[in-house]
């Protein structure tokens, strides 16, 4: 009796097993799978009067592969990489006895196959594949961190050939159906609901069981080993593209190299084992558990909307009001529009909100130019964004999204002129990314409606969204805020007020660390290159163009005049005052630390030179690496302490998402448990000695690694601290 698929034999002795993993809302790999597969193929074998076997599908899906939610706890169950490899060895193993029972096997794919689902399909004598426009397969596990495990690496290359396969893998790329077809991964494709007749028909004409790759003779399609030129020249631009996307902070990418180029050199099975021995490497390592936790497991609580008040109706916001249509305005139009949401964009002038709505306009020509999308879609989109300048116009809003300057002034008067026409129910929201939403919300009649929700730039292409909880916001407010998160399809991280909130204080320090190496007189092209070696996708003195130095020098005055005597200069801040008094203001403003010559690549100033003279003696770039890390890592612990962050989680998922922190790191305060809490406290104190009090270990941070409280908890060790 099996529980995770149900197994059928008929009259013409075809067994069918048909997927069906209870608990789950995919079929994934789960222990009990694996049991019931091994008992089924060794019924499968012994049994004569068995001729072939199809596998297909109880669930829209085929198979999605391994539960990460069981993977990403090898780590820190301490898990050697022997042990690990065992996870990959036992799957081999099983799936290799599919592959050699002596039965024809057959997989009738009725939906997505992904990961070790795929891998189970490779296994199987043939193939055939849904025709279906959802329908895509894959080996994805470079994504987390992992290579295919369960003979994909092998055997896709000895289908596929390497100069195929190997971009597939080392990239993560999901195929339609018909370029799984066309690569040779599929034999057939059909109808959905033709999948599994097709795939008796193919056993019905009495085929041989056996793999091409255990026939005979067999060779790999194009080739394989160092003597064949085209494959060397494969394996030599794969490990360039490699360095140059990950400047090898991901070791799964290189690990798949190696399975590749080692394993296509051997027999099958020992194959194999080379795929087991790197996969488990990388099991054991922490950069698979980072990515594994932060982005597949924490991303998909919060996608789920975990931080949501409970006791609250489910809402939808069905019209939009955004009050400014600027750069951020025009975005939230387009994502809400594309949601399926009115959106009522109103500025000052006509002019200012047909140029918003014009942005996505431009965003649906270029989809179109790519092949995507019809006109009568995009004229649909486009009609669901009103332009007007009449504030009546937000009538029957459910949610309002001011958009306009960061001036407290100017806040204050658009949230007055909507409130005084939007139904009482209305949530008003706050795109600030620094101004404190509680001051904010005095504009306010109805505070506890009042809320932030930082969005990031550019709308359409950034996914996360930091909702800000005021001191006034109510439970119902902030559930209906994530509700609205959740139609976007964007994820959310749920933060408390406070200056710069979580995202901007963080990403702050990033930018003032690149100022203050520019004032020690290291390199600029050094500091931008570190900080890219490091894994962050731009340097520091990029992003402040990007953002302006302008609004950066604004932000600072505006704390400084809030603040007053509690207010402390950012390092590197004569630097910021320096580029603003030469006129440097940023991109947007013709040029910053950057030069941008029309239809070249930008370009650092020359200038800089002339200002902050660059010393003799430069500083190896792992130094600057180190400072960019731990200073953001720092100033997480700083917001979590303060309340701001109130899950780690968050803070992980902000950083990678919001702000660009490095996701082989797994975020902020991943990268500390990465490090070692004893060990990042010690190294904060050698560069607090070196570069100044902003790097001391809080006392918190102290405490934690003294009594070695982590910020995400053990397997079995309950909820984090």
């Amino acid at each position: 009796m099996t529980t995770t698929f149900r197994f059928e034999t008929d009259a013409a002795g075809i067994a069918t097993i048909t997927l069906d993993v209870p608990g789950k809302p995919v079929n994934l790999i789960t222990p009990e799978f694996q049991e019931d597969l091994a008992a089924a193929l060794e019924q499968i074998a012994a049994d004569g009067s068995i001729r072939g076997v199809v596998i297909t599908s109880a669930r829209r899906d085929f198979m999605a592969g391994a539960d990460l939610k069981d993977l990403a706890t090898a780590h820190d169950r301490g898990m050697s990489a022997d042990e690990a490899a065992g996870f990959s060895r036992a799957l081999n193993q099983l799936y290799r006895r599919l592959e050699t029972c002596g039965k024809p096997v057959a997989a009738a794919i009725n939906g997505l196959a992904l990961g070790g689902g795929l891998e189970l399909a490779l296994a199987c004598h043939y193939r055939v594949l849904a025709d279906a426009p959802k329908v895509v397969v894959g080996l994805p596990e470079v994504k987390v961190g992992l290579l295919p495990g369960a003979g994909g690496t092998q055997r896709l290359i000895r289908l596929a050939g390497i100069a195929n396969a190997l971009p597939l893998m080392v990239e993560g790329r999901h195929l339609p159906p018909a370029e799984a077809l066309k690569l040779g991964i599929v034999h057939e494709l059909a109808p959905p609901e033709q999948v599994v007749a097709r795939a008796r028909a193919w056993l019905a004409t009495g085929p041989e069981p056996v793999a091409p790759w255990d026939r005979k003779g067999f060779r790999v399609p194009g080739g394989a080993g160092q003597q064949n030129p085209a494959v060397a020249q494969v394996f030599m631009a794969g490990n360039a593209l490699v360095a140059k996307s990950t400047w090898r902070n991901f070791p799964a990418p290189v690990a798949i190299l190696s399975a590749v180029y080692e394993g296509s050199q051997l027999p099958f099975d020992k194959a194999l084992a080379v795929e087991s021995k790197y996969f488990g490497k990388l099991l054991a390592g922490p950069v698979a558990r980072n990515l594994m936790r932060t982005l597949f497991i924490n991303k998909g609580l919060a996608d789920s909307l975990a931080r949501r008040p409970e006791g609250v109706p489910t809402s939808r916001v069905g019209r939009l009001g955004i009050l400014g249509a600027g750069m951020m305005g025009a975005g939230i139009a387009y994502v809400s529009a594309q949601a399926g949401i009115t959106v009522v964009l109103l500025d000052t002038t006509l002019e200012a909100a047909e140029r918003g709505k014009g942005y996505s306009r431009r965003l649906l020509d270029k989809a179109m130019q790519r092949g995507k999308g019809t006109q009568a879609a995009a004229d649909e989109l486009l009609g669901r964004i009103l332009t007007t300048t009449d504030y009546a116009d937000l009538a029957g809003c459910d949610l309002v999204v001011e958009a306009v300057f960061e001036q407290r002034d100017l806040k204050a008067e658009v949230t007055a002129r909507a409130e005084a026409v939007v139904p009482a129910s209305c949530v008003v929201a706050s795109n600030t990314s620094t101004l404190p939403i509680t001051g904010l919300a005095q504009a306010s009649k109805r505070p506890a409606n009042f809320i932030g929700l930082h969005f990031f730039s550019p709308v359409d292409r950034m996914p996360l969204v930091e909702v800000i909880v005021g001191r006034r916001t109510a439970p119902g407010t902030l559930a209906r805020a994530l509700d609205y998160v959740a139609q976007l399809k964007k994820t959310p991280i749920v933060v408390n007020d406070s200056r710069g909130f979580y995202t901007s204080r963080v990403i702050g320090t990033f930018t003032s660390e690149g100022q203050a190496m520019l004032a020690e007189g290291i390199a600029p092209a050094l500091i931008e290159n570190a900080a890219k070696l490091a894994g962050f996708p731009v340097g520091p003195l990029a992003v402040s163009d990007e953002v302006t130095l302008e609004l950066q020098w604004k932000i600072t005055r505006q704390a400084e005049q809030d603040l007053g005597a509690r207010f402390q200069r950012p390092v590197g801040h004569d630097v910021l005052e320096t580029m603003i008094a030469l006129g440097r203001l940023g991109r947007r403003q013709g040029g910053g630390y950057y030069d941008y010559p029309e239809g070249q690549p930008k370009r650092l100033w020359p200038g800089l030179a002339s200002h902050w003279p660059v010393r003799e003696e430069q500083p190896p770039a792992e130094d600057l690496v180190k400072r960019f890390l731990f200073i953001e890592a720092l100033e997480s612990v700083r917001c979590l302490d303060e309340g701001v962050i109130t899950h780690p989680a968050d803070a992980d998922l902000g950083s990678i998402l919001g702000i660009g922190y490095p996701a082989w790191t797994g975020g902020a305060l991943s990268w500390i448990e990465t490090v070692g809490l004893e060990a990042f406290v010690a190294e904060c104190a050698r560069l607090a000695r070196s570069h100044g009090p902003r790097f001391r270990a809080p006392r918190s941070l102290k405490a934690r690694a003294a009594a070695g409280t982590r910020f995400h908890p053990l397997p079995g060790a309950g909820r984090a601290a």
